[in-house]
């Protein structure tokens, strides 16, 4: 079977692709694979990681108001189609599945259009522009929240969950913390911010810093390679506490996130696939800056049902990030509701679902 997976542009597209590849590896040897992305993308480097075969198209999005680049979007895209078209059928493409950003767009559409076999994998609450434009012409829609159903057609719509949810079950725990440099006795606390960090959190956590190094809890704080070099600066102003470890960024987070007690962070769509599949409670402030506010909606999925604690980012301060990281981690009682809360709204065979609809569209093309 030869399989074409594209998505790219944040981790939240990424992982999920790259968790349901290494599913379909465990599930049939007789597979090829081929991923096809952008090179300015975070997909270019976490890919080709993998020793996955890659390959990039030219593509970039419209802007939400009249502009000139909009235009050139519209000839990327079509050049992006040809491109894409080309590339299927030398690799013979047996199905295409896009798990979202904007260089899905040409590559699934191509493919619907060349009638090859295709899915699209939403990971929010809301979706984007381009799998509300790809879901007229793929043959299913994989959705992860309830919530999405609504905004595609009825009869293509099947709940998979995020694939990434499945790769965080069953690991370690104590080797986990160990590899990020804590220690394995204390309760953990992870602040992170995505791949890409976030600079609210990280300055009311450098503002925040001095009190958390009073605190009988462990702080893993993940800044973003983008913000690492700012923060270590201002860190070495006001002094590193022992007990919070700073770091760019982790590649095992599966691995360190069976370790942790609770979880700070943005409200992206593979982030709570995780935390619910693990039971990991969690504070979500969800950025204000994405497409129809879908964090906050996906916050809220979480927040409505005593999973996470729901800040907006306007909200934020030093002050109530440490009341909040205290009520939760420090409260035996909230801290255990708040994990079973979270571990059922969890879906932990998600990329064995999303594989299983995927052959089924194979088998049935066959």
């Amino acid at each position: 079977m030869n399989i074409v997976v594209s998505g790219g542009g944040t981790g939240g597209h990424i992982y999920p692709a790259l968790a349901l590849i290494r599913e379909i590896k465990k599930e049939t040897k007789d597979v090829n694979f081929l991923y096809i992305g952008t090179e300015k993308g975070l997909e270019s480097k976490l890919v080709t990681r993998e020793n996955i075969p890659f390959k990039a198209i030219h593509i970039t999005g419209f802007k939400r108001k009249i502009s000139i680049d909009n235009v050139k979007t519209i000839l990327r895209f079509l050049k992006g189609v040809n491109d894409s078209k080309k590339m299927l059928k030398e690799f013979k493409a047996d199905v295409v599945i896009g798990t979202g950003g904007y260089v899905c767009g040409p590559v699934v559409y191509a493919a619907a259009k060349l009638g090859i076999p295709t899915i699209i994998h939403e990971q929010n609450s809301v979706p984007g522009l381009t799998n509300k434009f790809l879901s007229r012409y793929v043959d299913r829609i994989a959705v992860c929240f309830e919530e999405a159903k609504s905004f595609f057609p009825e009869s293509k719509v099947v709940l998979t969950g995020n694939p990434r949810a499945s790769e965080v079950l069953h690991q370690d725990g104590i080797k986990g913390k160990l590899s990020a440099g804590l220690n394995v006795s204390d309760p953990v606390v992870l602040i992170v911010g995505g791949s890409r960090g976030a600079r609210p959190i990280n300055e009311a956590v450098l503002k925040a810093l001095s009190l958390l190094g009073e605190k009988p809890y462990q702080v893993l704080y993940v800044t973003g390679d983008v913000h690492y070099e700012e923060v270590k600066k201002e860190v070495e102003l006001v002094g590193n506490p022992k007990n919070v470890v700073i770091k760019p960024f982790i590649h095992n987070m599966p691995e360190v996130l069976a370790g942790v007690d609770l979880t700070v962070a943005r409200a992206g769509a593979t982030t709570l696939a995780e935390l619910t599949s693990l039971g990991i409670p969690s504070i979500l402030i969800p950025s204000p800056y994405v497409t129809n506010n879908h964090q906050e909606k996906n916050a809220r999925a979480l927040s409505e049902h005593h999973a996470a604690e729901l800040v907006l980012e306007k909200e934020l301060t030093s002050q109530k990030l440490i009341e909040e990281i205290d009520r939760i981690l420090m409260d035996e009682k909230v801290l255990k509701q708040m994990k079973n809360s979270a571990k059922e709204l969890g879906i932990p065979d998600a990329a064995r679902r999303l594989y299983l609809l995927m052959k089924e569209l194979v088998d049935k093309k066959k």
